[in-house]
């Protein structure tokens, strides 16, 4: 299933994506989430990210050709980051120029596993019960803010900018990560293309570690890291991330 939420002239609703248009449901998507009869036009509606995390998790250095090509050894456990769950956008969404921040900004194309049951110390041969699904990312970052101030990592504020936190279109919960590609385009040039499955700590690893450290709840987001490619882009900039089976997440930057 491809579930979605919308805006519908004012009024916001979720509901499964059928080819062209969207049958609604009621409830709660991550719980008793019942389908209705009313199916509406995608064309009529405004994308909305499709979830509302309570909490954003990003992954660095969570891929094996980036870490060999930039000399990163290998992690002995995920390296994560928090992204504030104010910088979610969805698809087609514009996403504005920090008015705080006029450096480098780059795109990070990533798989974004959709907790959808609560999480807590879970053993990785469970984890996949507490899995939703899975949608595409763009990880945004300020990269020169990252060690602007030599004594502290701007980790928080380089990454949790409006609109910093793109995900979507809509959250598979088919879809077999270990087999699919990721391919970033910018401005329709091809930048990044890479197989999900070269991770050092797989989706389903992530979930278990990081509810070991934290409680993780539905609607989170863990964005799995990025590989190749990732350079700064121009204001102006149409960025699109494409995973198999999933779809294509859109937003312009600037």
């Amino acid at each position: 299933m491809r579930w979605i939420r919308f805006d519908n002239q004012g009024s916001i609703g979720f509901g499964v994506l059928e080819g062209d248009r969207v049958r609604c449901y009621e409830g709660d998507m991550f719980g008793t989430a019942e389908a209705t009869e009313t199916f509406l036009a995608v064309t009529d509606l405004r994308w909305l990210p499709p979830c509302q995390p309570g909490k954003i998790v990003g992954l660095w250095n969570n891929f094996r050709a980036a870490a060999e090509k930039n000399g990163w050894a290998a992690p002995a456990e995920p390296l994560y980051f928090l992204k504030s769950p104010g910088s979610a956008a969805g698809h087609l969404q514009h996403i504005a120029v920090p008015t705080s921040y006029s450096g480098r900004v780059v795109y990070e194309g990533e798989l974004v596993v959709v907790i959808g049951k609560t999480a807590r110390s879970v053993d990785v041969q469970h984890a996949a019960e507490h899995v939703f699904g899975y949608t595409c990312g763009n990880d945004l970052t300020a990269l020169e803010l990252l060690h602007r101030d030599a004594s502290f990592a701007q980790w928080t504020r380089a990454k949790s900018f409006d609109g910093f936190a793109a995900f979507g279109p809509v959250i598979d919960t088919d879809v077999n990560p270990a087999t699919s590609h990721l391919r970033t385009l910018v401005g329709g040039r091809e930048r990044q293309n890479y197989a999900l499955s070269d991770m050092f700590f797989s989706p389903l690893e992530l979930v278990s570690r990081i509810s070991h450290d934290m409680t993780l709840e539905p609607g989170d987001l863990i964005y799995c890291g990025t590989s190749l490619g990732v350079l700064p882009m121009k204001a102006g900039t149409a960025v699109d991330v494409v995973i198999d089976g999933i779809g294509t997440l859109s937003n312009l930057y600037g």
